[in-house]
């Protein structure tokens, strides 16, 4: 026997009445008796059906919509599609299980179903992702003839592009063509669109988009976020500026497509036309932005996206989102103090927060304060570690040389806090053992890793050999770098570098002609300085175009002269060209780093941080004169290679040499 409830108290019916209800009602209801069951005789059935389904609306727990469902059936409009569909939507919204249960027993019960009622539950099967549900519901509904509707294909688009099934999509597709009469319906358009989009197929999603008669800021948005992933910003470009109107999710959608593609200038140039349109900014444009003023790591763009920030009232104290990115930028940027005073001010923080900072004080060399902020997190139960966190923590104790903790943390990652080390983080761990000289162990941790190993795990282990000099290992960490990145120059450079450290010219001489047969060209040497007003300064290794290259080679001058008096000793060994002393002499005074250096001395205030940065890792020698002209310069001086930052004092680097 089952309880229902009616207007008139509760009463018992016959199980085989009510073979597809397997639910038992609540007995509270009293206070709403009235209310949820009418007198039948003073409303039509088309009323009693309004009737339900606006109080379906407003349910929104599972005991509520049990109660109606009840009263539904007392009321005798039972078999009403209309309502049951209403009722099916209701459940699988809930996230209620639709097969073998609930949602799947109230369609049953239905005498005469509709297409509605058919889609309502392949959208529940649609949202739970079980994709051959949707097909086998979709062909009874067929085979009754019942021809679909709009809502049917957008829940079959859906679920195929969440499964990411391209071949019944595609079969879907054909249906709904051979069906007719579904081309020009916006919704289905945007769904198809958004199917060929996941599945990875933008011809096809580009096709679509162009034959829609019709088209809304949803269709022009996805297709140029698709573009903007695949790297396409050509074709993201050419949509943006064609879209008949651009809202605050389009303008953020590409800003943020510039970023990700490495293209930061053109996206604070856009953010400029964003603000002159007037549209309203949130705090995931100003994100965006943010991380363009970070790849540009240039000062004077840091005070001025800051204080954006705060004029649009979204400071870091009121958003978390903008207090993360801000630490990202202004350690990127050189200004890890100003990265902890954002930190410290922020009354929200996150795992992506302390991440951030963790990373920022491991790649300025402070490594202590990372390990620190770590231990903190981990005291506040409400935030757990990621798999970014470990990285910046691991990294932090690379270039920290803290073999031991690193050992420890990488160890508990998983078996503490569930998190299973990717490549990156053994990448981090090879970093570590292979500045402490264990290369040999790290190559033997390479071989027992669970993941493939990529790029930057053989390129850890090759740099290593570069400090250690073991020609040895270097050959099998860059014969796999040679099959991963058969055009990752930096990798053919660094092995020839190894060679030549040990003397092997001959090697030398063979991994040069290879890099002719694949026509790679090395990457000159490129350092930037940001003088007072923010203006950006070039520098190429070798270069004498720059228009004040005589006052820059007579202060580079006098600056050799005080650090030679000094003790100062050009490192040789830093050039891996078989020349004469004296041309390698030559060609040290003539990197990039070094030419910035002296520019930044005469044009630069005294008592100025100099700020130099560099598009590759900074040599042996660079690194020594550097400290060296801290402390006879007097001047601080902070260099961010492609690697990490150097703040050089006094003669001491933040590295402690070790990087």
């Amino acid at each position: 026997m089952v309880t229902l409830f009616c207007r008139r108290g509760f009463h018992s019916l016959r199980a085989s009445s009510l073979k597809y209800i397997p639910w038992q009602l609540s007995q509270n209801l009293s206070e709403e008796r009235g209310r949820l069951l009418p007198t039948c005789s003073s409303l039509s059935f088309q009323e009693l059906e309004s009737h339900f389904v606006s109080l379906l609306n407003d349910s929104t727990t599972l005991p509520r919509l049990r109660q109606l469902h009840g009263c539904i059936y007392r009321s005798g409009i039972h078999h009403s599609c209309f309502v049951l569909t209403k009722l099916i939507r209701c459940l699988t919204s809930l996230d209620v299980p639709v097969e073998p249960s609930y949602p799947k027993l109230i369609f049953l019960q239905a005498q005469r179903r509709n297409p509605f009622l058919y889609t309502a539950l392949i959208r529940g099967y649609s949202l739970r992702g079980n994709l051959g549900d949707c097909v086998r519901l979709y062909g009874d509904m067929r085979r009754d003839g019942i021809s679909p509707v709009t809502f049917t294909f957008t829940a079959m688009f859906k679920a195929c592009g969440e499964q990411l099934d391209l071949r019944l999509g595609t079969q879907v597709h054909c249906q709904m063509v051979l069906i007719g009469g579904f081309g020009p319906d916006l919704y289905v358009g945007n769904t198809l669109i958004s199917m060929y989009v996941s599945c990875g197929v933008l011809g096809c999603a580009r096709k679509v988009f162009d034959q829609m008669p019709d088209r809304d800021l949803i269709s022009w948005t996805t297709l140029l976020v698709a573009y903007s992933k695949s790297g396409d910003m050509g074709s993201a470009g050419y949509l943006f500026n064609r879209m008949p109107e651009k809202d605050k999710i389009a303008w953020t959608a590409m800003i943020t497509g510039l970023v990700q593609n490495s293209r930061p200038g053109e996206a604070l140039k856009l953010f400029d036309r964003m603000l002159a349109s007037h549209v309203g900014l949130d705090e995931y444009t100003l994100a965006g932005v943010i991380s363009a003023c970070a790849q540009l790591g240039a000062s004077k763009y840091a005070k001025w996206v800051s204080d954006i920030a705060e004029d649009s009232n979204l400071s870091p104290i009121n958003s978390v989102v903008v207090g993360s990115a801000l630490i990202d930028m202004y350690s990127k940027c050189g200004q890890v103090d100003e990265a902890y005073k954002t930190f410290h001010a922020m009354k929200e923080r996150n795992v992506y927060t302390y991440s951030s900072m963790i990373v920022g004080f491991a790649i300025h060399g402070q490594p202590r304060a990372a390990i620190n902020l770590f231990n903190e997190m981990l005291k506040n139960r409400s935030i757990r570690p990621n798999d970014v966190t470990f990285v910046g923590v691991l990294t932090a104790c690379s270039h920290g040389g803290m073999l031991d903790q690193g050992r420890d943390i990488f160890s508990m990652m998983e078996k503490v806090y569930g998190v299973p080390p990717n490549a990156d983080h053994y990448a981090c761990m090879i970093d570590l053992l292979g500045r402490a000289g264990k290369l040999r162990e790290a190559l033997e941790l390479i071989e027992k890793m669970p993941v493939e190993p990529h790029g930057g795990v053989w390129g850890a282990l090759l740099g290593a050999c570069k400090v250690h000099e073991d020609p040895d290992i270097a050959e099998i960490a860059a014969s796999h770098l040679f099959a991963i990145e058969p055009d990752g120059i930096g990798n053919y450079i660094l092995l020839s570098n190894i060679y030549a450290s040990s003397g092997r010219w001959e090697d030398v001489l063979r991994v040069r002609k290879l890099m002719r047969g694949r026509k790679l060209r090395k990457n000159p040497g490129c350092s930037w300085f940001e003088a007072k007003k923010g203006e950006i300064h070039e520098f190429f290794a070798g270069d004498t175009k720059h228009p004040q290259y005589n006052e820059i080679k007579r202060i580079l001058e006098k600056l050799v002269e005080r650090l030679e008096g000094d003790g100062y000793e050009p490192i040789l060994s830093s050039v891996a060209y078989d020349v004469s002393d004296e041309d390698k002499r030559r060609i040290l005074m003539g990197h990039s780093e070094k030419l910035a250096l002296a520019f930044g001395i005469f044009s630069s205030s005294s008592g100025s941080v100099i700020r130099i940065m560099k598009n590759l890792r900074i040599c042996e020698d660079c690194h020594s004169f550097m400290c060296g002209a801290s402390r006879v310069a007097e001047r601080d001086i902070v260099v961010r290679d492609n690697m990490r930052f150097h703040h050089f004092r006094d003669g001491v680097c933040s590295c402690g040499n070790f990087w």
